[in-house]
């Protein structure tokens, strides 16, 4: 991206940067944007959601030395905007929250009743998929409760797919280091097991073990294109990602997912997620928990 020059101090002698915080962004940008986060991401964008948007793209605003919404909308649109700037985009409308063994149940069931019967099918690699991995937490969870799975199942083999849209939050996953305030929800046997402190002990920082990573790789993934990938899965976990979408998209989604299970694999989805209504091919095992029929 060619370098930006600076805009001079408008009046007052408030630099650019400084003068961005009183930017509004009107109705006719917050549409194009609104409509295009729908059509390109899947992302509802209702009008409600326009402070919010205005508010995130302060950032992006200042970085790039603009001084409104209007600038960055039609930057965003050029040739060069859609080939630099839509990962960037892609960073401020989406959310990442996460933790290791969020939501504890779905993974209490997966070493009780999942795991034990895909082991029952003989010794095949088992696949899974964290869709909407954000910064890892997920994948690295579930790579360290199929590993103690593995542990006592001889011959039981497994792959995570970690995927999520944001490469802002995947660079974080590969890096693999997270603050020890994080750590809580992790069983202690699985921390001696599964993670490395940081030698300096004033950093208060860990990070996933060797062993842990082996099994995780991370790939950027929009799910409104295609699924690139031919492994059938096994598992797929993707819970707290469709609430984003409208109800049609999140039907479509889903119907995806199943088409990429194999018969008898399993469907992870978040506590605020609902399959009701919806013509799937799946069954409820647990809250939230389905199995391709």
């Amino acid at each position: 991206m060619p370098e930006r020059t600076r805009k001079p101090k408008p009046d007052g002698g408030q630099s650019a940067s400084e003068s961005l915080s009183l930017a509004r962004m009107d109705d006719r940008i917050f549409d194009r944007f609104s409509e295009f986060i729908k059509a390109e991401l899947g992302i509802k964008m209702p009008a409600s959601k326009k402070t919010l948007l205005e508010a995130r793209l302060q950032k992006r605003l200042r970085e790039l030395c603009m001084t409104s919404h209007e600038e960055y909308c039609d930057y965003l649109f050029s040739p060069q905007g859609m080939e630099e700037e839509l990962v960037n985009l892609v960073d401020v409308v989406t959310t990442n929250t996460t933790d290791f063994f969020r939501e504890p149940k779905h993974f209490e069931l997966l070493m009780s009743v999942v795991l034990p019967k895909l082991a029952m099918r003989g010794p095949r690699k088992v696949n899974v998929w964290s869709a909407g991995c954000s910064s890892g937490e997920e994948p690295y969870t579930l790579s360290m409760v199929l590993s103690e799975f593995a542990r006592q199942a001889s011959g039981f083999t497994f792959n995570i797919l970690a995927t999520d849209i944001s490469t802002q939050v995947l660079r974080m996953a590969v890096r693999a280091v997270y603050p020890e305030t994080k750590i809580g929800p992790i069983p202690s046997e699985y921390r001696k097991r599964y993670l490395l402190r940081s030698k300096d002990r004033t950093r208060r920082l860990v990070r996933i073990g060797p062993e842990a990573r082996s099994h995780v790789r991370f790939r950027r993934l929009n799910f409104m294109e295609e699924f690139s990938f031919d492994d059938k899965l096994d598992i797929i976990f993707c819970r707290n990602v469709v609430i984003y979408f409208d109800r049609q998209t999140q039907e479509k989604l889903f119907s995806r997912f199943c088409s990429k299970l194999v018969t008898g694999g399993y469907l992870f989805i978040g506590h605020s997620e609902s399959l009701a209504g919806m013509n799937l091919p799946l069954e409820p095992v647990a809250p939230t928990v389905y199995r391709k029929i």
